[in-house]
């Protein structure tokens, strides 16, 4: 860290669902003198707290729109369908989209999933949000289709989830504005691509190793600089005439 970054704060937003704690335990323990904070924004807002300068970097659902930014593509989530506990689906252990076709199925403004075709049914009105969605899947009016985090994030005990074979999935990446790739987010992307604190590729790297000793060992000399004599010829006497 420069002298120019003391008392900085790495701002680090992230969308529903995406939990961070496992990078920002490293990224504490490795830069102890530059604090993290975590501004948790619905997903359609992440990337626009990156353009107006509000965070640092943040975790996306993809797609997004890229100008003027950098994204890694960081792991893809199982879609699951939301249902109440005692529904015909809750029976089984996975379904098809093909099995949702005569159900009514809720589509939030805010839904993550690049859907080609939506599956089932249009419930009766489209919520805003996917937390609306889920009170009016509890009601009984519908079903949902989220990212397995998404069902975790808003459990209830009356409802339940199955995955869906065949559904489009969310994928999360790590974003940053490319123009503001500062050493700081750098560092970020190097606590969340695994590398080590002895990275050559970070501020954070250890410096470099001493080279080895190269000065070659020379055999052992007697006083007069002559090879000394292995200690099994030094007994060895004439051969008897």
């Amino acid at each position: 860290m420069t002298d120019g970054e003391t008392g900085r704060v790495f701002r680090l937003a992230y969308a529903p669902g995406v939990t961070p704690a496992k990078w920002v335990n490293v990224w504490t323990e490795r830069m102890p003198d530059v604090p993290i904070t975590l501004l948790a924004a619905p997903a359609s807002e992440v990337v626009d707290l990156l353009r107006d300068g509000g965070a640092d970097a943040g975790f996306v659902r993809l797609p997004v729109g890229r100008d003027g930014l950098s994204v890694i593509p960081l792991y893809v989530e199982t879609t699951v369908v939301v249902v109440p506990k005692d529904h015909a689906v809750a029976a089984a252990d996975e379904v098809d989209v093909a099995d949702l076709t005569d159900e009514d199925v809720f589509h939030p403004l805010d839904d993550t999933i690049e859907w080609t075709e939506r599956p089932g049914l249009p419930a009766f009105t489209r919520p805003a949000t996917t937390a609306e969605a889920i009170e009016l899947v509890a009601s009984g009016s519908g079903l949902l289709l989220v990212p397995q985090s998404l069902a975790r994030l808003h459990h209830r005990r009356d409802l339940t989830y199955r995955p869906v074979t065949d559904a489009p999935q969310s994928q999360v990446a790590l974003a940053w504005p490319t123009a503001a790739t500062t050493d700081l987010v750098e560092d970020f992307i190097g606590v969340v691509r695994g590398r080590t604190v002895n990275s050559s590729r970070g501020r954070t790297a250890a410096p470099a190793e001493k080279p080895a000793q190269r000065q070659a060992r020379k055999p052992a000399q007697n006083g007069s600089g002559r090879r000394a004599v292995p200690a099994a010829r030094k007994g060895k006497g004439k051969r008897p005439r």
